[in-house]
Order: C-alpha cells, then sequence, then structure tokens
C-alpha cells in the first residue's frame, strides 16, 4: 500500500510538473499574465474558515501567492495518490482513456472550489479560458496516469 501511494505522489508530482510547463508555455506565447485564480480561492477559504492569512501588502500578497501554488501541487499529488489507489484496486484501462479521466479528475478537484468559493463562474468562461484549463489537465492526466501504467511494467 505504501509502495503504491508514493508511486500515485510521485506520478501526481510529475504530471503537475507537465501541467505547470504547459502552463508557463502558454502564458509565453501569448503574452498572458499568471492567474491569480489560486491564491483567491486560498484566500476566500482561509478568510471563510476564520483563519485568514496574516500579514498586510506585499508580505500578505507573496504568502498568498505560495499558499495557492502549494494548494495547486497539493491537489496534483493528491489525485496522482488516488490513480494509483483506484490501479491498484483492478482499474485499469488504456492511456487514451486513463489519462483524459485523470487530467478530469484533477481538474475538478481544482474547478470545483473556484465555483464554490464564487472566486470565478465557469459557465461565464471564454472557450480561450476553456483551453487554458483543459490542456494543461489533459497532460496533467496523460503524465500521471502514464506512470501509474507504466508501474505495472516495472513490478
Amino acid at each position: 500500500m505504501f509502495q503504491t501511494l508514493a508511486r500515485g505522489c510521485a506520478a501526481g508530482a510529475a504530471g503537475t510538473t507537465a501541467l505547470n510547463a504547459v502552463t508557463y508555455a502558454d502564458m509565453a506565447l501569448r503574452g498572458r499574465p499568471t492567474s491569480s485564480v489560486p491564491e483567491d480561492v486560498v484566500d476566500r477559504i482561509t478568510a471563510d474558515t476564520g483563519h485568514p492569512v496574516p500579514g498586510t501588502g506585499d508580505l500578505r500578497e507573496n504568502r498568498l501567492t505560495g499558499l495557492g501554488a502549494l494548494s495547486g501541487i497539493a491537489v496534483g499529488v493528491a489525485a496522482g495518490a488516488t490513480v494509483a489507489l483506484v490501479h491498484r484496486a483492478g482499474v485499469r484501462v488504456p492511456l487514451w482513456l486513463g489519462g483524459p479521466v485523470t487530467g478530469a479528475l484533477a481538474m475538478a478537484a481544482s474547478d470545483l472550489p473556484i465555483a464554490r468559493t464564487g472566486v470565478s463562474d465557469p459557465r461565464t468562461w471564454s472557450a480561450k479560458d476553456w483551453l487554458s484549463d483543459i490542456v494543461p489537465h489533459v497532460v496533467y492526466g496523460l503524465v500521471t496516469y502514464g506512470v501509474v501504467a507504466g508501474a505495472d511494467h516495472r513490478d
């Protein structure tokens, strides 16, 4: 069980790295700015739970930026661990299916808090907004599921 979780976490970390690379490449190619959504979600959740992020000005903003990025890493690693556990339980599908499903899992884990906190409404997103969300998550899923499924061949 521990090996499964460790592989899943490593797979999720690899997928998160791929997601970030695709996202930053998109930013570089299109010249688009970074999104403030991750830190806005952290700000809303911490405030709503009565534990706002401390500090003022740049100090607080820097903390929110760091916590936003860390929350994305946590989602990616946790989704990888979840997929590894499901895979260990015997659910084995080909990469062309497992990759997008894994990406959809991570995307839902990221986008649901965005909608639930009211930080953004995905129903109002443009096609470009959706593509900027879907493409990196599909890449995440392909890498993550590929690493999880590839572990079968090393055992």
